[in-house]
């Protein structure tokens, strides 16, 4: 993670209520059209192990992902920053 997208990932996390101690890691979907956010964080999830909050920046809410993080039982959590509208995706 770059300096800007670690501090950025930072913020979302701390205003998430994501645990603040658990490893990081971050999908820049931003440049991304659709469905490939949504695929994208689908698989990245099931790749991280349960203590990793996955933070992912997108240029809009990923509405389509809520109800399917809300399937899988994830907490999550979004905030629009000026940089970027990030969602942060954890296991409670």
């Amino acid at each position: 993670m770059g300096v800007e997208t670690t501090e950025i990932a930072r913020r979302a996390v701390d205003e998430t209520g994501a645990p603040a101690s658990a490893p990081r890691e971050r999908l820049d979907a931003r440049d991304l059209g659709p469905p490939e956010p949504l695929k994208q964080t689908l698989e990245r999830l099931t790749e991280l192990g349960d203590e990793t909050v996955l933070v992912q920046l997108n240029d809009r809410a990923p509405q389509h992902l809520y109800p399917k993080l809300d399937d899988r039982g994830y907490a999550y959590g979004t905030v629009e920053l000026d940089e970027a509208v990030v969602t942060v995706v954890w296991t409670p």
